[in-house]
């Protein structure tokens, strides 16, 4: 009979990689490229705790159901991350403490979405129908 210890359980659980989204909220007064430098930011949060961001797509500055930290509208971001789970819990860590994020979520899946996600489809479904309109 093999015993594992409690450590050894813990150790291998952590090391185990899994698939993640996160997303995350950025106040509406930032530029487009502080936007970019909060992704940046995360990304080299999750590269430094031996993960990997597979994807990241801006979807830009969207309207909010209801105001957030008196924001009515925010710059969302969208990145897909292949790391164990304590590199997720970092990423937590630290986006809660930078006060240009006002919402986050990090959700565990089995597999990523190739291609565009559901979002980015939507904006470009948006934008040949308004091309379609100022033709006629």
């Amino acid at each position: 009979m093999v015993r594992i210890s409690q450590r050894s359980v813990r150790e291998i659980k952590e090391a185990a990689v899994a698939l993640y989204e996160h997303v995350f909220l950025a106040r509406q007064d930032l530029s487009q490229a502080q936007v970019d430098a909060l992704a940046a930011t995360a990304t080299e949060i999750v590269e430094a705790n031996n993960g990997k961001v597979t994807k990241t797509e801006t979807w830009g500055l969207k309207n909010l159901a209801y105001k957030i930290k008196r924001n009515r509208k925010a710059h969302f971001v969208l990145l897909n991350i292949e790391a164990p789970a304590g590199t997720v819990a970092e990423l937590e860590r630290q986006t809660a403490i930078n006060e240009d994020v006002i919402r986050w979520l990090t959700v565990r899946v089995d597999e990523h979405e190739t291609g565009p996600s559901v979002q980015m489809r939507k904006q470009d479904r948006e934008r040949s129908k308004r091309r379609e309109r100022e033709e006629f």
